[in-house]
């Protein structure tokens, strides 16, 4: 696939955002510039979406590089330029041209469109959202939110005289030694204590200066706030009320059916924490690589016999050097689909150990750079910049399609059904867990005013509500208490979360579909992606064949349908 970066008819070619004034002129072009005609019209609205695409772009290789490296102080100070100096500036300019957009006569003339439609609903949003005293509070947020990422690059033990980041240390709670998983526990969750007050604090800060935007903005609530921030026209704080209460109903009791059964074959009656990712027969971890190289060109051949077209796309990725995979000291933790607007190819970040999960994390990062390049084509910046209910139907939908190829891993037929087996409890496993954060993200903002103390209640409470208490956690009770400092989405992305689990019943029934049906499955999944943004998200779900629903019946139905997936991989 031959990719080149389009020719800009707007923006210099030669751009290199140096300082704010390098910038300032487009701007002022856009806000200035006479429209008499509908075509002038189409021209402002096209070079308006090629600044936001450089300028994007431009703030996103900032953040890849400095992802990659924490250490590098200079690559931090990149990004905290851009995030300081350059966005709080765009921000009034923003509002302007949203505000001509908004006023224009020919808007009304595309809102037949439903492209057009949905991109101008967002415009209107911004402007009924927009304070000019919240533009430096923007930027302090996301300064401060970069806190996270280098205080969890910066946890590690030592162990067998080897510094290990947490995500090596992690995978070692797989191995069949239990001295070995509890001495390597222990290591975590002692090197976790010596952090809690500092994410505490961190926490704090982010809650007082989200809040003071929320009022700012006229809300009473940050939560408010942030639903209709978040463009969630579609679904309502009372349905995700419904998905928390169908989930612990529906899929709790599945998920302490699959942990007994563990149990069982462990030969205990309950777990200790170290033993929940043991495999319960004995069986070593699945090693389905050693490198990052090998996870690639694995990944790039199974996806090609899925479709060739998306073994393409990550050999593109690959050609343009636009992954960065294996886990390695001063890496920021966790993995990403970094979209790039204007070349159109998107940027992989994780963190491989050779675990069977980054397998699983490659082939969901690599349903969303197969989004990015259907995608491409599309007119407008806007178009492509996607509603995570739609972003995470990709990835979580490719890692369920991706299942029939493992074989490319996994030689042994056994191997290969456990790393099945383990995908699908995994899924249901996490369902609890998102809903959880979801709800505590809910009560957190709403009670905003909570000591350090209420928080902890709250979050036991609702540890107790959405387990099974089948884990025993005695002596390490704290380690529970403040298990939410380990999610990211908490401190960085707040209320990106509940669109996995709203993604993941579609991606169920994609791959239920697909079960039924392979080739029209397929098809309509890259439909549904070639759509980006330009309908609503239950017509793109409809698209990719399912419903946009999240119900208990209809939670109820996939949850049997899983069960008895699992019964046929035990068989």
């Amino acid at each position: 696939m031959k990719i080149s970066r389009p020719t800009r008819s707007f923006v210099d070619q030669t751009l290199r955002i140096e300082n704010w004034n390098s910038i300032a002129p487009y701007f002022k072009n856009l806000v200035e510039r006479n429209i008499e005609t509908k075509e002038d019209f189409l021209q402002w609205l096209k070079d308006q979406s090629e600044l936001e695409a450089i300028l994007e772009e431009d703030a996103a290789w900032r953040y890849i590089k400095m992802t990659i490296n924490t250490k590098d102080e200079e690559l931090s100070k990149a990004y905290t330029f851009f995030t300081s100096e350059i966005q709080p500036k765009i921000a009034p300019f923003d509002d302007q041209l949203n505000r001509k957009l908004n006023d224009s006569p020919f808007t009304s003339e595309l809102e037949d469109d439903d492209a057009f439609k949905i991109l101008f609903r967002k415009v209107k949003t911004s402007i009924q959202l927009y304070r000019e005293e919240n533009i430096t509070l923007f930027s302090e947020v996301s300064e401060e939110s970069q806190k996270f990422g280098a205080l969890s690059a910066q946890q590690s033990i030592e162990h067998d005289g080897e510094k290990l980041t947490m995500q090596k240390a992690a995978s070692l709670l797989k191995e069949t030694d239990e001295d070995l998983r509890k001495t390597v526990f222990n290591k975590i969750a002692n090197r976790r204590r010596e952090d809690v007050e500092k994410f505490n604090e961190l926490f704090n800060t982010l809650l007082k200066k989200r809040h003071q935007i929320a009022i700012n903005a006229g809300f009473d609530n940050f939560r408010d706030y942030k639903m209709l921030a978040m463009g969630r026209f579609d679904y309502s704080v009372k349905d995700c009320e419904d998905f928390h209460s169908s989930v612990k109903t529906e899929i709790v009791p599945l998920v302490k059916k699959i942990q007994e059964e563990r149990l069982a074959k462990l030969g205990k009656d309950k777990f200790m924490p170290w033993d929940t990712d043991v495999d319960p027969e004995g069986k070593q971890p699945l090693k389905p690589f050693e490198k990052g190289d090998d996870l690639l060109e694995g990944t790039i051949k199974m996806l090609h016999d899925i479709d060739p077209y998306f073994g393409d796309c990550l050999a593109t990725m690959r050609e343009m050097n636009h992954l960065d995979l294996d886990s390695k000291e001063g890496k920021a933790p966790g993995g990403y689909n970094y979209p790039l607007y204007e070349i159109g190819v998107p940027f992989i970040f994780m963190n491989a150990v050779g675990s069977h999960r980054d397998l699983v994390t490659m082939v969901h990062e690599g349903g969303h750079a197969i989004h990015s390049f259907l995608s491409r084509e599309l007119e407008l910046t806007g178009f492509k910049n996607l509603p995570s209910e739609v972003a995470e139907l990709a990835s979580m939908s490719m890692e369920l399609l991706s299942m029939e190829k493992w074989g490319e891993f996994y030689a042994s037929e056994d191997d290969l059904k456990r790393a099945k087996k383990e995908q699908l409890e995994t899924t249901i496993r996490l369902l609890p867990w998102i809903a959880q954060v979801d709800e505590f993200q809910h009560w957190l903002y709403v009670n905003h005013s909570h000591s350090d103390e209420e928080r902890t209640e709250k979050w036991l409470s609702l540890s107790s509500e959405y387990g099974t208490g089948l884990t025993d956690w005695t002596g390490n009770e704290d380690i529970l208490a403040t298990s939410w400092q380990r999610q990211l989405h908490i401190f960085e992305v707040p209320f990106y979360y509940i669109e996995y689990g709203i993604s993941q019943l579609g991606a169920l029934s994609v791959w239920k579909n697909s079960l039924e049906n392979k080739e029209l499955a397929i098809s309509q999944y890259k439909s549904a992606l070639k759509l980006a943004y330009t309908k609503s998200i239950p017509e793109i779900y409809k698209t990719a064949g399912v419903e946009f629903n999240f119900s208990t019946k209809y939670i109820k139905n996939l949850s049997l349908f899983i069960g008895e997936q699992l019964k046929e991989l035990q068989s």
